[in-house]
């Protein structure tokens, strides 16, 4: 699945590389050569993932890691950092700051594409294309079909983002904010209850199969995926 991916990297033919690769995999990347502009981006919109620089000019790529984890906002961006340091103390102080990953320079363009691979399905499985199956519920998001015990479901765009969502991310509660910055995305400007139609629209989808049990409202809290259905 295509992501949008935030390349923080201030040598030029490090970043070229990077995004040549990426964008050949089929991803949109968004470069950047500094800690302020990255924030900028980030600011207007949210990447999917972002590959930071350790040795950034200025502020560097490990305190801009520190400083998106405790923005409530960006804590959730998966955060891979590049960087030539290999100590183990280095790789500690990565991760304390709260990057997902450390890749060592050099590394393989296959490398970076596993380790992105690998972290989106740790931290943001929506964002792979691994189909999602829960009590004959079955969704795959390379053909972009939902089955419900092999039936095939029509479901809109929305609909299909908003239950990939839930799926991945089953048990959880969330609220209608958080599945608008999630399904929606943070910058478009909705009414929360945009959500609730959508939800509507959903279960009716899921109804012929009786998979609508499965999408729960949480009365004060918002909606949630669980695969044990009332």
């Amino acid at each position: 699945m295509a992501v949008n991916i935030l390349v923080v990297e201030d040598e030029p033919a490090i970043q070229e590389l990077i995004a040549v690769n990426l964008e050949h995999a089929g991803h949109h990347v968004i470069r950047a050569r500094d800690a302020e502009t990255a924030l900028g981006f980030v600011k207007s919109a949210l990447p999917d993932l972002m590959l930071i620089d350790w040795m950034l000019p200025g502020i560097s790529g490990v305190a801009l890691a520190r400083q998106l984890r405790q923005d409530e906002r960006t804590r959730g961006i998966p955060l891979i950092l590049l960087t030539a340091r290999s100590e183990e103390q280095d790789k500690v102080a990565g991760l304390e700051a709260g990057a997902d990953d450390y890749v060592t320079k050099p590394f393989s363009p296959r490398e970076l594409m596993a380790r992105i691979k690998a972290v989106l399905r740790r931290r943001a499985p929506q964002m792979t294309d691994d189909p999602v199956e829960t009590g004959g519920l079955r969704l795959d998001p390379s053909t972009h079909r939902v089955f419900g015990n092999g039936t095939p479901l029509d479901l809109g765009p929305t609909e299909f983002r908003l239950l990939h969502f839930l799926m991945t991310h089953a048990e959880r509660v969330h609220s209608r904010a958080q599945l608008l910055d999630q399904v929606w995305g943070d910058h478009v400007f909705v009414e929360e209850r945009t959500v609730d139609v959508h939800i509507r629209r959903l279960r009716k989808a899921l109804e012929p199969t009786g998979h609508d049990r499965h999408v729960e409202t949480v009365r004060g809290s918002g909606y949630r995926f669980t695969a044990l259905p009332p």
